[in-house]
């Protein structure tokens, strides 16, 4: 392979593979747009850091990710058993490591269920929203490739 010819399909992904895309674009100083599916997200930096704090950093998107599908799998289980999405929150807390590399060393989540969730549905709804997308994808981290375009 040359440095000219891009790789678009790795030897562990099957070519039926469903691919999405999203793309992120600058638009000033540390912001930056994410276009997904025609809508459209911002993303920036605090001002102690650099930005404009204009938007979310990327870090506290990606604990927002976390928790809206541990959310969404929440609420999922709540419609399929008939009961109120009503009142559903998850609280998300995360800590950044200290040391080398950048990265979230901890992330804490807790689900506040509607009031009216029964205590014998309590534990499979845990269950369900502990196995959402997200958190399974961090448990066995994707491969990931950064190329630079030629």
């Amino acid at each position: 392979m040359t440095a000219s010819t891009p790789q678009t399909l790795k030897p562990n992904r099957p070519p039926s593979m469903d691919v999405h895309r999203l793309e992120v674009t600058h638009v000033d100083q540390d912001a930056y747009t994410v276009d997904v599916r025609g809508h459209r997200l911002q993303v920036d930096q605090p001002t102690e850091a650099g930005g404009t704090d204009t938007a979310p950093t990327p870090t506290e998107l990606f604990a927002a990710s976390l928790a809206t599908c541990v959310a969404f799998y929440a609420g999922r289980y709540l419609h399929r058993h008939g009961l109120p999405r009503a009142g559903l929150r998850v609280r998300t807390e995360f800590v950044m490591a200290t040391d080398r590399p950048a990265r979230v060393a901890s992330l804490r989540l807790v689900i506040v269920p509607p009031p009216e969730l029964p205590e014998r549905r309590r534990a499979a709804l845990l269950a369900v929203a502990s196995h959402c997308t997200v958190h399974n994808t961090l448990r066995r981290p994707p491969e990931i490739d950064i190329e630079l375009e030629a």
